[in-house]
């Protein structure tokens, strides 16, 4: 699984790089615009191509999900924080019939003690931040938690394989994207690297299965 995060500043040519990113396999596309208010995430929405739609999770304003055809919603820290511990209420005036519900953790322990469950966790930062200064890694190590984790600060195509044996099932990148010359080739090799890795980490598992037997 890879989630690529918006870059929360607009930048050139950012929807024709969307749309390129869509069409070599980006099935997880999280909106994070802190700086748009509602009508400017909807003028967003509106630039990209209405099939492409289902691929991508808002994290704030909500509501767009009852106005299109969205993945499923994200809740940031602060906002889990106040609204998740009564989920049947606030979920209430959405239509999430199908969609996706994550969240944003920066404490393994947190994560692990959440009781709301959630479609898939992001957790960070993995390793030192690429897209934000001073956010240094922590290392985390996940094994030992029984649910989906991303793994998000400092993904690149090569620290992936580091990001598998952490026991992260999922790659979150946004510097490791939008911070690169290339975007388009920075995605395809993350996602040539992830798939290589992913299926290494298969093999692994599988061949120490198969000795406990």
């Amino acid at each position: 699984m890879i989630v690529v995060i918006a870059p929360e500043k607009d930048i050139p040519n950012e929807i024709a790089i969307l749309h390129e990113l869509f069409q070599e396999g980006l099935e997880y596309y999280h909106l994070r615009k802190p700086f748009k208010d509602y009508q400017e995430h909807c003028d967003y929405l509106d630039g990209i191509d209405k099939k492409y739609h289902d691929r991508i999770v808002v994290h704030l304003h909500h509501t767009l999900i009852n106005s299109y055809n969205l993945k499923g919603l994200h809740f940031q820290e602060q906002k889990r924080i106040d609204h998740i511990d009564n989920p049947g209420q606030y979920f209430k005036k959405f239509d999430m019939y199908g969609k996706t519900i994550s969240s944003s953790f920066h404490n393994p322990k947190v994560l692990e003690a959440c009781e709301f469950e959630f479609d898939y966790h992001l957790l960070s930062p993995v390793f030192s931040s690429i897209s934000k200064k001073g956010y240094e890694g922590k290392g985390f190590d996940v094994n030992a938690i029984d649910k989906f984790i991303v793994g998000m600060g400092g993904i690149t195509d090569k620290t992936i394989p580091e990001t598998l044996q952490l026991g992260f099932k999922g790659i979150g990148i946004l510097g490791g994207i939008w911070n690169m010359e290339n975007p388009i080739k920075s995605f395809l090799e993350i996602q040539k690297q992830y798939e290589r890795s992913w299926n290494e980490q298969r093999k692994t598992s599988l061949r120490n299965t198969t000795k406990d037997i």
